[in-house]
């Protein structure tokens, strides 16, 4: 859906093999009042793609395994565009998947943005990545590496998170050092891996969590955040 305005697309079945290459499931791109519900989406690549220029997007109910996850973005491919605001991915689930609910972004500059954001009542089952934001999306290692992505992300939030992830690291966010994420918050995230404790790993990442968050080691929580802002 490129250039779109008022769309709905519901009760949509879309295969392909696992190890297809560049099968995204739907991509949006300059789209705006978009919504996507009750629909199986499996292939080799994003079951979900939202692109740059991309606002008020609502997606529902979507089961999405084999493929990479859904995904904002990638961002930041050309140094002036827009961004993806105002998104609502809820009551999802993620089976098998490279990544769950994730962010990326080109590792070099650009005007783009990703902001108000909300990824609520996900399940993850043997996701590889549950939860992560990649601001050094660079395939082949052409034309960006050793650059700092320009994409500003703020505004994030992951709640309600429960499941399964087939790495050590569940929680990954890999933001700008130019133009750290702002505004992310974890709100009762449950992910384990084998049975046992997962790690989460964040550099150039600003939060907190609220209520239960598990891996931990990312955040404050928000008492201690608000302490820690009036002193």
């Amino acid at each position: 859906m490129n250039k779109c305005r008022n769309v709905k697309m519901e009760s949509l079945n879309i295969y392909a093999p696992a190890n297809s290459p560049n099968t995204d499931g739907i991509d949006l791109e300059e789209t705006t009042y978009a919504t996507i519900l009750d629909s199986n989406i499996g292939t080799g690549d994003d079951c979900i793609s939202l692109g740059h220029g991309t606002f008020n997007v609502f997606i529902q109910n979507v089961f999405c395994g084999p493929g990479h996850g859904i995904s904002v973005g990638s961002l930041g491919r050309k140094e002036k565009e827009n961004g993806v605001q105002n998104v609502t991915v809820q009551s999802c689930r993620l089976s098998n998947t490279q990544n769950g609910v994730r962010i990326k972004s080109w590792g070099r500059p650009s005007t783009g943005f990703g902001r108000d954001i909300r990824f609520q009542h996900i399940t993850m089952t043997n996701v590889k990545y549950p939860i992560i934001i990649d601001q050094n999306y660079c395939p082949h290692h052409q034309d960006c590496p050793g650059q700092d992505s320009g994409v500003k992300i703020s505004n994030v939030t992951y709640q309600s998170i429960y499941g399964t992830s087939a790495t050590l690291v569940a929680i990954k966010m890999d933001c700008s050092p130019k133009f750290p994420c702002k505004g992310i918050v974890l709100d009762d995230v449950k992910l384990t891996y084998k049975n046992g404790k997962a790690k989460a790993s964040c550099s150039h990442a600003q939060g907190f969590d609220v209520d239960l968050v598990e891996p931990t080691g990312c955040f404050y929580s928000r008492a201690t955040e608000e302490f820690l802002s009036s002193i």
